[in-house]
């Protein structure tokens, strides 16, 4: 049976954990297991002067094998992967990740002080990113951070990109087959 019409592989897994838990590594090697060609979309948007931004995209290029495409889509996901026509030459998709998306959403609206319209963009994201997996001939992980765990922010901006994270990653997790949660390295099953 081709990886591509195996019925029996969970067809969505999200990894999600803190910075440097071991999020990405875990994650490309649940993909690695779905065959050899992973397409990789990166939600990232990197500006000169990034810093460390640019430092962790470059180790995670090199630690990618070369057969697996990337495609780089900071919004609208699902369109984007959509329109590609990738889905049907590879074998899965890692989707990396959730928490870059959020902020680039975030910072897509009129005034990121605002959270109704951000809350909104973000569910609208999601769920069409859902629909698309949900008719998808290969299986997703998708990574994200989880940023719950920590104090309420005092400004607007932060605790609106926490609320709206927390939202995304609630409705991925529902929805998903399997959910991990990274700590220090080591997977925690949550869902399975």
């Amino acid at each position: 049976m081709s990886p591509n019409t195996d019925t029996s592989r969970p067809r969505m897994t999200l990894v999600v954990g803190g910075t440097r838990s071991g999020k990405s590594q875990y994650s490309e090697k649940i993909a690695s297991g779905f065959g050899k060609k992973i397409l990789y979309v990166a939600t990232a948007e990197v500006w000169d002067g990034s810093g460390s931004l640019e430092y962790r995209i470059r180790k995670h290029r090199e630690r990618r094998p070369q057969e697996w495409p990337t495609l780089e889509c900071p919004r609208n996901v699902a369109a984007t992967v959509q329109a590609s026509g990738l889905l049907e030459q590879v074998d899965g998709v890692i989707l990396e990740c959730i928490t870059l998306l959020a902020s680039n959403i975030l910072y897509d609206q009129k005034d990121p002080a605002e959270y109704l319209p951000f809350q909104d963009a973000l569910i609208r994201e999601i769920e069409a990113l859902k629909e698309l997996i949900s008719r998808s001939p290969v299986p997703w992980v998708l990574v994200s951070s989880e940023t719950g765990m920590g104090i309420v922010q005092p400004d607007p901006e932060t605790r609106h990109y926490c609320d709206g994270l927390g939202i995304a990653n609630q409705l991925l997790a529902k929805s998903a087959d399997e959910v991990y949660l990274m700590v220090a390295g080591l997977p925690v099953t949550v869902k399975k």
